[in-house]
């Protein structure tokens, strides 16, 4: 099914927190709803599925207007963060309970139950009580739940964020196998760039109520439209070097060294910030450079080694090979690839 929303806005008194929100979600496709704490995410679920009314415009399912309809008319399947078990049923009462509510058959929602069960990895669990449960088969048997209707559209608020790192890998595994199984369009709200960037086949990037950018994972990583956006995605985060634009160079703040920007948008004295992916800076030699730094220190991160170095009174940090030997002090030469580095209007945040 295809969700479109059509200038969608909710106000709290004075507070907006979704404003004037235009999209579309494609049949059969995991969009990750993504944005820092406050930005709307899961006040946006909460419109789709209608437990919260909208103040102004429109949302439609395929071509039927569903602004104004109940929730249980809707055909969605909805799990919240804290996965909301019945504690005195058993996995698999829980699982039928929702067919259970309609008067189905108790021999068929059994059934179901059981197949749901299966495709959630939880059918040997079915005579459990959830305090007999991990958080992660606890999940498992909330999007049972939740699916055993056979939603139109499942919305997932924050599911796995009261899992450990380990387990919170394995879900959003299972999240995106039982997505693509199913075939049932999913709208996964999170803060956490790495679960949207790993499993989503689009991401709609959200800040203070308003849409900033959306797009496949990779694209929004690799052509950010603003700096909140190249900030928001990247782990480590991208490098904001500040200056202005003088005679086609971009100068740093303290006039301590220049780069040339081949870009006909900027406009001479503008203030600007200039975004380097960490991967994007290479070691360069004295005489083929684009910047000077200095060497402050360098950490190991698994398989990656982190180097910390200084720009003038500003920091970067950048991967450098353990093969590099450079001591606190030395003079580092950077040479910065074209990919992976943007030119923003320091003022409006604005990519140039």
């Amino acid at each position: 099914m295809q969700v479109k929303i059509d200038h969608l806005t909710k106000k709290f008194d004075d507070v907006v927190a979704v404003s004037d929100f235009t999209m579309q979600f494609d049949d059969g496709k995991l969009v990750a709803l993504l944005g820092p704490s406050g930005c709307g995410k899961s006040t946006m679920l909460n419109m789709l599925s209608g437990i919260l009314p909208v103040s102004e415009g429109k949302i439609y399912f395929d071509e039927d207007d569903v602004t104004n309809m109940p929730p249980q008319d809707r055909g969605v399947g909805l799990v919240f963060q804290n996965y909301a078990l019945y504690p005195h049923m058993t996995v698999l009462e829980n699982i039928a309970f929702p067919l259970e509510i309609k008067k189905v058959d108790k021999k068929e929602r059994e059934e179901k139950a059981k197949e749901m069960a299966k495709l959630v990895h939880v059918d040997q669990l079915l005579d459990r009580k959830p305090k007999e449960l991990s958080g992660g088969q606890q999940q498992r048997v909330a999007i049972a739940r939740a699916l055993i209707k056979k939603p139109r559209l499942l919305l997932l608020d924050e599911p796995l964020s009261n899992l450990d790192a380990r387990l919170r890998l394995e879900m959003r595994e299972e999240i995106r196998r039982i997505q693509l199984e199913t075939g049932v369009t999913t709208i996964f709200v999170t803060h956490d760039q790495e679960e949207a960037m790993s499993i989503s086949d689009k991401i709609v990037l959200m800040k203070d109520g308003y849409l900033q950018q959306e797009d496949g994972p990779q694209e929004l990583y690799d052509d950010p439209a603003n700096l909140f956006v190249a900030n928001f995605l990247g782990n480590p985060p991208i490098n904001n070097l500040t200056g202005y634009i003088k005679d086609g160079y971009f100068v740093l703040e303290d006039d301590s060294g220049r780069i040339k920007v081949n870009n006909e948008n900027a406009k001479e004295n503008q203030q600007v910030v200039l975004g380097i992916r960490a991967e994007s800076a290479l070691i360069g030699t004295k005489e083929d450079h684009d910047l000077e730094a200095i060497f402050d220190q360098q950490y190991t991160m698994g398989k990656e080694e982190l180097a910390f170095l200084k720009i003038g009174n500003q920091q970067i940090r950048i991967y450098l090979s353990s093969d590099y030997k450079f001591q606190k002090g030395d003079i580092v030469y950077l040479k910065f690839r074209s990919k992976g580095v943007y030119l923003f209007d320091k003022e409006s945040g604005v990519r140039i």
